[in-house]
């Protein structure tokens, strides 16, 4: 019993420091938050991976638990935006049964600024294993040339 005092005190402790700093640091609008983690914004969500090679970006995102039904890729020129929603428990779950709960759910939206120009029309993407995998070519214009020098 004890415990559980302690706990709910604590708790609301931390909503009471949440609240004084979303006084002092307004939150952007709704419709602009980055991730649905409490305490990640500046971080964004999902958390990812971005790698090249000659031809190709690569963003691995780890995004556990998501419906892949839910998720949305959209490009703009070099701004790739992942969006989607993790759902919660099950309805038949009473949030008063629960002894711990860190797993975060909703929505949630990421733009990502890639370094280079890439072909929109091109770009694929596998859900496996809870990352979602996108491969974006470069476009022909981000791509390396080969310049001969000539010699007069």
């Amino acid at each position: 019993m004890q415990q559980t005092e302690s706990y709910q005190e604590m708790d609301a402790l931390h909503r009471e420091i949440d609240r004084a700093f979303e006084d002092f640091f307004p939150a952007p609008a709704p419709s602009s938050r980055s991730a649905f983690l409490p305490g990640r914004l500046a971080r964004g969500y999902p958390l990812v991976n971005v790698h090249e090679d000659k031809d190709h970006l690569y963003v691995e995102a780890l995004a556990p638990g998501i419906d892949p039904g839910s998720l949305n890729l959209t490009v703009v020129h070099n701004n790739l935006t992942i969006s989607g929603e993790k759902k919660g428990p099950p309805d038949d779950i009473k949030p008063e049964a629960f002894h711990r709960e860190e797993r975060a759910s909703g929505k949630f939206v990421r733009t990502i600024t890639l370094p280079v120009e890439i072909d929109d029309s091109k770009v694929s993407a596998e859900y496996k294993n809870g990352l979602l995998l996108i491969t974006l070519p470069k476009s022909e214009k981000a791509k390396p040339k080969q310049i001969s020098v000539q010699v007069s």
